[in-house]
């Protein structure tokens, strides 16, 4: 059977004490979700490979940490994407994908023309970066994420920064790359839209944990919660002595 990400991660950063066990499977959207300081931005850096932890990563048959083994971010089939997009604003949006389809490993099973037509870019592909709205920068930098051949997609709150306009814009385009691409995505959001639109599984996480991960469908109330209710709901959870857990 084909695994997805298999993440035991440990370790101190600043005050925060991460202790992360999480599974995803091989294709699909799981939201993280919990109060701010949790530990969420943490895990995507150390997945990543940007923040070095103790533990273990494994995607499908490839381990990227483990006991005496560390692969750097560079060394590692991954694709993220920050609230800032970070493009380079001296090249086009084609040479920002350009850019980002060099890093990329032979073969290129993610085609450039593919990824594209998926984000909307074409009109744009000759445009520079800085003359775009904050949305198709987003969507730029996603369309780049992608084209490095990730196996693991991981994005960090990217709707964060724009008006609720340039958000509603970019949803059918999030929708469009869930339904499209077999790959793991990690999504950080905390927006009930962004979350119903795209994911197929929520994974709360508070105190450096991660204390639960559920369907979208079995676990509905969490959508509607602000970031209060969600950190009372996960450390009652805690209290209970609630494991992590994967329903596929």
């Amino acid at each position: 059977m084909t695994r997805g990400l298999e993440a035991r991660l440990l370790g101190q950063v600043g005050t925060l004490t991460l202790d992360v066990t999480l599974s995803l499977p091989p294709a699909g959207v799981t939201a993280l979700t919990g109060p701010s300081g949790s530990g969420k931005s943490t895990l995507i850096r150390a997945l990543a490979g940007l923040t070095r932890l103790k533990g273990q990563v494994r995607i499908g048959d490839e381990t990227w940490q483990d006991e005496g083994l560390f692969k750097p971010s560079h060394q590692r089939a991954i694709g993220v994407v920050f609230q800032d997009a970070g493009l380079l604003s001296h090249l086009t949006v084609r040479g920002n994908l350009d850019f980002g389809l060099r890093r990329a490993p032979q073969p290129h099973v993610i085609r450039f023309d593919d990824v594209v037509d998926l984000m909307g870019l074409s009109h744009l592909i000759d445009r520079k970066t800085a003359h775009l709205s904050g949305g198709e920068r987003q969507r730029v930098a996603m369309a780049r994420a992608l084209l490095t051949q990730p196996r693991l997609l991981l994005m960090d709150e990217p709707l964060a920064s724009l008006d609720p306009d340039s958000k509603a814009s970019i949803l059918p385009y999030l929708q469009a790359l869930h339904q499209t691409l077999a790959l793991p995505v990690l999504y950080v959001a905390h927006d009930r839209e962004e979350i119903a639109a795209i994911a197929d599984r929520i994974a709360v996480m508070t105190a450096g944990a991660v204390i639960g991960v559920e369907d979208i469908i079995i676990a509905p109330s969490l959508e509607g919660r602000s970031r209060a209710e969600i950190e009372a709901l996960a450390q009652a959870a805690l209290d209970a002595g609630l494991l992590p857990r994967v329903r596929s």
